[in-house]
């Protein structure tokens, strides 16, 4: 990189190139930056980026201007793949059709005679005389039988937060949220899903502060299966796809350390919210909350953040005990002073001060080693 060359008219000799830039003060800056021409309005927008800082220099982190990403769509569904109701009938319908079955069945056996005759002398029926289990008989009974079998195959027993999801060779053909016995045709596949408000307590997982230190966060999610054609038919697994959501929202959110204080947790907690809900509702999951429980250090960086918030309350410590037997110091001196007891000059003053200074730390020091 070319540097600028000034000459002073009082400089006697060669002249000596002055350094604008000097790498030991600020960092170094590409020349396409120092002779770039405004910048275009209709290119990316940018926005400043943090660098890490170079080891041992005591420089301070360096700001550079990076294209900021695009806004991330939501996952496109199938517009038509809405939740419905299904047709269903009531379970005494159900019922009363296998009920009919079976009593085709028993008058079809008496018919053709296959009875046996101890049981026609129980139910006092009488006898039919020269029948045979022809063709006709062998039509009723596949009727009454198929009759019976739909009758009681269809009945369904509907509970409070459950739901039913039906499909007729991979068709979605319904949702069924109703609660009691019901008839639900028997061809038809069904899914139940779970629409019941619920929990889920994660396991640690992998997250950063702003400052990019590793830390290992547990959230609790509260959410519920608002759409459950979307939930069951556009997603594979929707609990896996939440729980996924989740860890992908806590790489990109920054998390604040632990000892942050309650107002950036809940800060934290309401952004990984919006982003998760953002996330899950194309896929029929309404998230309610993601709250982190419990934020830790990662293991290969705990033992130095410890250390360094030790050394910070340490220094704490310090600064409040100075300040306080400054002030000591100061009232002491200016109750003496005021008040005539004694009459000091510069040297009696300044030697006053620093006896008072040694017996006050050294009294602070023992009260602090004794807590």
């Amino acid at each position: 990189m070319s540097t600028t060359t000034s000459h002073t008219p009082e400089s006697e000799g060669p002249s000596r190139p002055a350094r604008l830039i000097q790498n030991e003060v600020t960092t170094e800056i590409p020349v396409h930056l120092l002779f770039r021409d405004d910048p275009d309005p209709v290119s990316v927008p940018l926005k400043p980026a943090v660098v890490a800082r170079r080891q041992g220099t005591g420089e301070q982190p360096r700001l550079r201007r990076t294209a900021q990403a695009a806004p991330r769509s939501a996952p496109d569904v199938d517009p038509e793949l809405a939740e419905r109701p299904a047709r269903v009938l009531p379970g005494a319908a159900g019922v009363l059709a296998g009920v009919c079955g079976l009593a085709g069945c028993a008058v079809t056996s008496w018919w053709a005679g296959v009875v046996p005759p101890l049981a026609l002398e129980a139910l006092r029926l009488p006898s039919y005389a020269h029948a045979v289990l022809g063709p006709v008989q062998w039509a009723v009974y596949a009727g009454a039988g198929a009759l019976g079998l739909f009758g009681f195959g269809g009945l369904a027993r509907g509970r409070t937060g459950r739901a039913w999801v039906l499909g007729l060779f991979g068709r979605y053909r319904g949702t069924v949220r109703r609660t009691g016995l019901m008839w639900v045709n028997p061809l038809l596949l069904r899914r139940r899903v779970d629409v019941r408000l619920r929990h889920w307590r994660s396991e640690p997982m992998a997250a950063a502060d702003a400052s990019g230190v590793g830390l290992r966060v547990v959230v609790l999610v509260v959410w519920r299966v608002r759409d459950t054609a979307r939930a069951t038919l556009g997603v594979d697994d929707h609990e896996t796809y939440l729980r996924e959501c989740v860890e992908a929202a806590l790489a990109r959110i920054p998390v604040e350390a632990p000892g942050s204080g309650r107002g950036s947790a809940d800060a934290a907690g309401e952004a990984l919210t919006r982003l998760v809900a953002a996330e899950t509702a194309p896929v029929g999951v309404q998230v309610f909350s993601v709250q982190p429980l419990r934020i830790e250090y990662a293991p290969e960086v705990a033992a130095a953040m410890h250390r360094r918030r030790i050394a910070a309350l340490d220094a704490q410590n310090r600064a409040t005990v100075l300040t306080s037997v400054v002030d000591s110091v100061e009232d002491t001196v200016t109750r003496l002073t005021m008040r005539g007891l004694v009459e000091l000059d510069d040297y009696e003053r300044k030697a006053l001060v620093k006896d008072l200074t040694v017996a006050f730390s050294s009294g602070c020091m023992d009260t602090v080693n004794t807590r």
